[in-house]
């Protein structure tokens, strides 16, 4: 789960890290007010997006008045980051902050280490917005440091990362303890990322933290109820959105290919199948190995919202998810929606038989397949427009 900035910030003042929570704002007429507080300042888009800057989220005003016309514009503009894609995100929030003075600026994370099973610290020397060019043209200037999740975090590690980029060594001792803070962050809320891009040395020679960036694990948000409340469902794809309200594993993708599957492996092994056909996923739906009817019925809905969905594949194995029960979610999608698109199934499992019978008694026109490579070339050529 991501949150904004601003949100952010303020859980990384709460664990002592030196940063701003600024004036969150919904009109131009409240960013002049904050304007008229601040003075110099700087008005940020918010948005669960990067490079935020570079696509003209993030203005430096003067005054209070350029401080309103930066408002007049951002407020409800299509923002359009590398992160976002073409089809961007709307800004309904900025955050209007002091304009610091920035006399050096630093790249700093922390995230997971899948590969050796515990944390990593991340860091550069060089910070801010050419922080993803540089990493992909320049990686020797990403500084690595492993934090064992067993040992936890020591001294050395910070004054390792310290050494390597470069801070000062009068601002060594806050570095170190910055670090610290970040990982207890990290360890506390049960994040998946921890980022602080760019980190400055400001006008008073201190490290600031002048933007601030955290995702959550999505499997542990039950320990953490103050997190799910700063949920902001305008960020999020409304399929997405209504998926997690039944408990529905989905992502939605850009191809034609509806996907409806239970089982994550599955789920991928069916992506990957239909890519190898020549097709494109329109998304990864997982139901689940509790699936009801209503569950179903769900999925279809999410899948037939999207209209770039040509056809809809349905490859269930039934060990603890019964055929049958998806057979009859699929007659009740169909019956309460109407399925426009061409319907391919492939069964195996659990009560297998019974949920053929089911489908071969409603009358629905269904593409029935032999295993998921005839499944998987049916609904390509379905999408594709073909009577196969």
């Amino acid at each position: 789960m991501k949150i904004h900035e601003y949100q952010a910030k303020k859980i990384m003042a709460d664990y002592g890290i030196n940063t701003d929570t600024g004036y969150l704002c919904e009109t131009a007429e409240e960013v002049y007010e904050a304007a008229e507080k601040l003075g110099k300042c700087v008005v940020k888009a918010q948005i669960h997006s990067g490079g935020r800057g570079k696509g003209g989220g993030v203005k430096l005003a003067n005054t209070p008045l350029e401080a309103r016309e930066i408002a007049d514009n951002m407020l409800g503009m299509c923002l359009v980051t590398k992160q976002t894609g073409p089809e961007g995100k709307t800004v309904h929030k900025v955050l209007v902050t002091p304009a610091n003075e920035i006399k050096k600026e630093y790249y700093l994370s922390i995230t997971v280490d899948n590969e050796n099973a515990g944390l990593v610290i991340i860091a550069s020397a060089a910070g801010g917005t050419e922080i993803e060019e540089m990493a992909a043209n320049s990686p020797e200037m990403i500084i690595k440091e492993n934090v064992s999740v067993y040992e936890g975090y020591h001294n050395y590690n910070g004054l390792e990362v310290a050494r390597r980029m470069g801070i000062p060594a009068e601002l060594t001792k806050d570095f170190v303890n910055m670090l610290r803070a970040m990982i207890k962050l990290f360890v506390e809320k049960n994040c998946s990322l921890v980022e602080i891009n760019p980190l400055i040395i400001d006008g008073n020679d201190k490290l600031f933290a002048l933007d601030a960036k955290i995702t959550f694990d999505d499997n542990a948000l039950m320990r953490h109820p103050e997190i799910v409340e700063l949920r902001d469902v305008l960020e999020e794809d409304p399929k997405e959105v209504k998926a997690s309200e039944f408990d529905l594993n989905y992502i939605s993708l850009s191809g034609s290919i509806g996907c409806l599957v239970n089982g994550a492996g599955l789920a991928m092994a069916t992506m990957d199948i239909i890519s190898k056909f020549g097709g494109s996923p329109a998304n990864f739906l997982d139901v689940g190995g509790s699936a009801t009817t209503e569950k179903v019925t769900a999925a279809f809905e999410i899948l037939l919202s999207d209209p770039n969905v040509k056809a809809i594949m349905v490859n269930i194995f039934g060990g603890i998810m019964r055929c049958d029960i998806i057979a009859e979610g699929i007659v009740a999608a169909a019956n309460k929606l109407g399925i426009s698109v061409p319907l391919i199934v492939r069964l195996e499992g659990t009560n297998v038989e019974k949920g053929k019978e089911i489908l071969q008694k409603s009358g629905l026109n269904i593409i029935a397949a032999e295993d998921m490579a005839d499944a998987a070339r049916k609904a390509v050529n379905a999408a594709n427009g073909g009577n196969e």
